[in-house]
């Protein structure tokens, strides 16, 4: 399989959560998959989507639309899991391209979630751990969230944070300032 560099997938899920335990029963499902495509040449953000998905082992508690806005109704006409990462596959090519998070639950949640519903993982081997990335480079003494982030850049919060559009976005423009400090260093 050839691997694509010409861009990066930037990839940020919402959850169904809860303020303490999941409710006998439920678990976590993904409800929003944002996609940020990132041109590493040129540090362009040049798409931003938002996947709603319709949960199918829980639902969305009034904690968790207060979080991330996405109320039960909107979630409700989302597409089936298994759409969402055909889309991420075959109109992304996200098995061919290296994609980035900001932490590792992303990655993990991708991972526990297609082996419990039977589904094709839509990705390849090639992720790049976005917070750890901002440690390291920035020589952090620990991990900061992605808002912090952006504030230690000196960058703005676009849109609305926790939802998965607008914090993919937003995580496209710190990995691309993480790799100019680089570039520079």
């Amino acid at each position: 399989m050839t691997r694509k560099y010409d861009l990066l997938l930037v990839i940020d899920i919402e959850c169904t959560c809860w303020e303490k335990l999941p409710p006998p029963g439920m678990e976590t499902d993904i409800i929003e998959i944002g996609i940020c495509t990132l041109d590493v040449k040129t540090g362009d953000r040049v798409e931003r989507r938002s996947l709603i998905v319709k949960p199918e082992r829980s639902t969305v508690s009034p904690f968790c639309t207060r979080l991330t806005t996405l109320t039960p109704e909107q979630v409700e006409r989302g597409m089936p899991f298994v759409q969402a990462c055909n889309i991420l596959r075959y109109e992304y090519q996200a098995h061919k391209r290296v994609w980035a998070s900001y932490g590792d639950f992303d990655r993990q949640q991708f991972e526990r979630q297609c082996a419990a519903m039977g589904v094709t993982y839509p990705f390849g081997a090639s992720h790049l751990n976005v917070k750890t990335l901002n440690t390291l480079i920035r020589n952090l003494r620990h991990d900061v969230g992605m808002a912090d982030a952006m504030r230690l850049l000196g960058l703005p919060l676009e849109g609305t944070h926790h939802r998965g559009g607008d914090d993919a976005w937003n995580i496209a423009l710190v990995l691309w300032h993480l790799l100019l400090q680089r570039r520079e260093a």
